[in-house]
């Protein structure tokens, strides 16, 4: 064996853990420090504990809330974007189509989908109002997110006709 190449030994060192106790071994330190101990260790006691290392638990709780807040805002740009008081202006829909709708008194997405709700037949009754206007206007909203109503069953037999 090579001579003064071997770390001293010592029989005797302290271990130390944060939740204060102590116990000895041998080890090349004369003493060593420990954050979990099996008196501590959750797996031993039963009893979850968060060991923040570095403030390591502190970053996680500031990400998740930093993520909670971009789903909110998404979620209420979502839930504006398909806001039955918007206005059908804002659609892209030709001015004669929003003329005709605004000489109905329809003038908000909400209104259009209760009119619609009635059947397509409803809706082509308008005057000014035909079957390019009514296409148009469902894709529109359809691009937008919107829920719009199953066909009627009247308009589902006329077409069949």
């Amino acid at each position: 064996m090579r001579a003064d190449i071997h770390p001293k030994y010592y029989p005797e060192a302290k271990v130390t853990c944060a939740c204060g106790n102590t116990w000895t071994t041998g080890s090349t330190k004369p003493e060593i420090r420990v954050d979990i101990c099996s008196n501590c260790h959750p797996f031993y006691t039963g009893v979850q504990r968060i060991v923040d290392t570095e403030g390591q638990v502190d970053r996680f709780y500031k990400r998740l809330e930093v993520r909670t807040q971009f789903k909110q805002a998404e979620e209420s740009k979502a839930a504006a974007k398909t806001s039955p008081g918007r206005p059908l202006a804002e659609l892209d829909l030709t001015k004669r189509t929003l003329d005709a709708f605004k000489k109905a008194g329809i003038e908000t997405a909400g209104q259009f989908i209760e009119k619609l709700a009635e059947g397509d037949s409803a809706v082509l009754a308008l005057e000014g109002v035909g079957t390019k206007a009514l296409a148009d206007t469902k894709k529109a909203l359809k691009r937008l997110g919107y829920e719009l109503p199953a066909a009627a069953p009247e308009a589902a037999t006329e077409t069949a006709s």
